[in-house]
């Protein structure tokens, strides 16, 4: 046979018969490797079809897939002088958080953010996705607005890094305006996970361009040309959470977690000192610190029920006295998306935060 043939023991060709025999030597490899290959996949089609279902393709059920690692990110909840609250439009085709409205933010990047920490994240993301720029009220000039489209573009691509920007305009970031205000991690269930950081801050104390603010209008939150939000606008947490309620628009637990803290504590119709002052109380003190990671209720069944139940920490199913609710039951549209979220929390967030369910082996 072809796939046979000894090298060895060919006999010394002449140029003609040289070039004759290579061919047949090729022929013969070709036909070996067809052969081997032949018989390679002939075993393999007996070896699957005498495997269990659940162990072809590797999907055996016994054996756990590691949950991905969650990505480091930053978002700030930014309130105007109108107890307004900044939310974004994500792309309907975005890959993540597709059609929701959210607070601006993004992923830590390496490039752009490395040593400068998350709250400069924020800032970046920001700027990045509504053209609002917070910076120090003791730097340099103000770019014009046909400056600040540019250098958003240019950040956005990477072609330009928002510190060097910042630098070029004598500019500092107001990082320490931004207050903590709780970090939450997707559960592990979730292909696509982040560790996210959220952060609050309050245009009257910063000074910033690209918003209307007293009685100095300026121009208002912009999208950034549809790559990752389509609109850009200031409401009332209640607002908000209305229009939630009523299918208009599209949040996700923690959106509706701290919109509804928010409305809470900013009822006038202007921002007042003693409102800001709570709301930084909150931040500084245990809420703000708090790491979430909501996991569905054990024992739920959410096929029968209509609904999930997420649980915090916190809750008394994780952590927390007998009693303790800290959950949310969510609502899931036909393409996946939240169409209904109701946060159950019955502990005053100022006074009554059990330390002991956010120890540190309960953050991942």
């Amino acid at each position: 046979m072809l796939d046979h043939i000894s090298l060895g023991r060919l006999p010394r060709p002449t140029s003609l018969r040289l070039l004759r025999n290579s061919s047949i030597l090729r022929a013969a490899s070709e036909q070996s490797v067809q052969l081997f290959r032949s018989a390679v996949a002939s075993k393999f089609r007996r070896l699957v079809h005498n495997m269990p279902p659940q162990q072809i393709a590797g999907k055996n059920p016994s054996v756990p897939r590691a949950p991905a690692v969650p990505r480091p990110s930053a978002s700030v909840i930014v309130v105007n002088s109108h107890n307004e609250i900044l939310l974004v439009h994500r792309n309907p085709k975005s890959t993540s958080f597709a059609n929701a409205h959210v607070f601006p933010g993004g992923n830590y990047d390496e490039k752009q953010d490395s040593q400068q920490g998350f709250a400069f994240t924020a800032i970046r993301e920001l700027f990045e996705e509504s053209g609002l720029l917070l910076v120090h009220p003791s730097t340099g000039e103000m770019p014009s607005d046909s400056e600040l489209d540019t250098a958003r573009e240019a950040i956005n691509t990477q072609r330009l890094m928002f510190h060097d920007f910042l630098s070029q305009h004598g500019l500092r970031p107001s990082v320490e305006s931004l207050l903590p205000f709780t970090q939450w991690i997707t559960p592990t269930n979730v292909p696509r996970r982040f560790h996210a950081r959220f952060y609050v801050t309050f245009l009257d104390e910063v000074r910033a361009a690209g918003f209307s603010h007293g009685d100095k209008q300026e121009r208002l939150p912009t999208p950034d040309g549809g790559q990752e939000v389509v609109a850009a606008r200031f409401v009332r947490p209640e607002r908000a959470l209305a229009d939630f309620a009523a299918k208009h628009i599209s949040l996700y637990p923690p959106q509706v977690y701290l919109l509804t803290t928010l409305a809470e504590l900013l009822r006038a119709p202007q921002n007042t000192p003693a409102e800001r002052a709570r709301v930084r109380a909150l931040a500084l003190g245990a809420f703000g610190h708090m790491v979430i990671n909501p996991k569905p209720l054990r024992g739920h069944d959410m096929k029968a029920a209509g609904y999930q139940v997420l649980t915090y920490e916190g809750d008394e199913t994780r952590g927390g006295s007998p009693g303790r609710l800290h959950r949310s039951k969510v609502w899931f549209g036909v393409a996946g998306g939240t169409v209904g979220v109701a946060l159950e929390r019955n502990f005053d967030v100022f006074t009554e935060i059990e330390p002991q369910a956010f120890s540190e082996s309960a953050k991942l």
